[in-house]
């Protein structure tokens, strides 16, 4: 071996420890106890509420924006408080950082629906990864890759931006409530018992980035044909 290849050896080695890893099991198992721990009153209603946000979000995307945002604020001020090791900073880290967050979001709207659509494009192009079945070590690269063709897309297009994390997120609250009743039926009402919900999201990693990405996609159809036919509808550009 000649001293270019060891060094490019060496160097691919040191890339694949400093690259964060994503350990997809984890978050399947995760979504999974959550999703089949849902009462079927609730999961009908994630089922209600992610086909209008993933069909109309686009009407109230600047509520939806600071909501999200506000989010963001809650769980990093949570783990801020938690890095400082008191329970009460817990608490009022999150509170703060849900208020600060959510009004940072109202006088800079393009900017967060700019940011939410890099996330959004991030998670497709992740889903995509883990549907190839690629290595879950460079899956951060992927995701990259999806981050910074959103973000580009959301200020060149800036509606194009808030179809697509309107549609996502109604996807994931949409599929959420449609794997959970379907579970409950297989699992309480059909008979005999079936494991196919579970056997589909364990053992096949395309089925839950199919489940997100084609409604993604269909959402996206239908806002595009709706805001067409309402002209008063506008993304101020400030």
């Amino acid at each position: 071996m000649n001293i270019f290849s060891l060094l490019a050896t060496v160097s691919e080695e040191d890339t694949v420890r400093s690259m964060p890893t994503v350990n997809y099991d984890s978050v399947v198992d995760y979504f999974w106890t959550n999703v089949t721990g849902l009462n079927w009153l609730f999961a009908l209603l994630l089922l209600s509420v992610g086909v209008v946000y993933m069909l109309y979000g686009w009407r109230i995307f600047r509520v939806l924006v600071v909501i999200s945002f506000g989010f963001m604020g809650l769980f990093l001020g949570i783990f801020v408080g938690k890095w400082v090791g008191s329970n009460d900073w817990v608490i009022w880290g999150g509170i703060i950082g849900m208020i600060l967050f959510a009004c940072i979001a109202v006088p800079l709207m393009k900017w967060c629906v700019s940011l939410l659509g890099a996330v959004a494009g991030g998670v497709i192009t992740g889903g995509v990864w883990i549907a190839l079945e690629l290595s879950e070590t460079y899956m951060p690269a992927g995701f990259v890759v999806g981050f910074v063709a959103g973000g580009l897309i959301s200020f060149i297009l800036l509606k194009a931006s808030v179809m697509l994390f309107t549609s996502l997120g109604g996807s994931v609250i949409m599929m959420s409530g449609v794997v959970s009743l379907l579970y409950q039926y297989e699992t309480w009402i059909a008979e005999p018992a079936t494991t196919n919900m579970y056997d589909l999201v364990h053992q096949h990693a395309w089925f839950l980035p199919a489940t997100l990405i084609l409604p993604t996609i269909i959402g996206m159809l239908f806002q595009n044909k709706f805001i067409k036919e309402s002209p008063k509808f506008e993304v101020k550009e400030k």
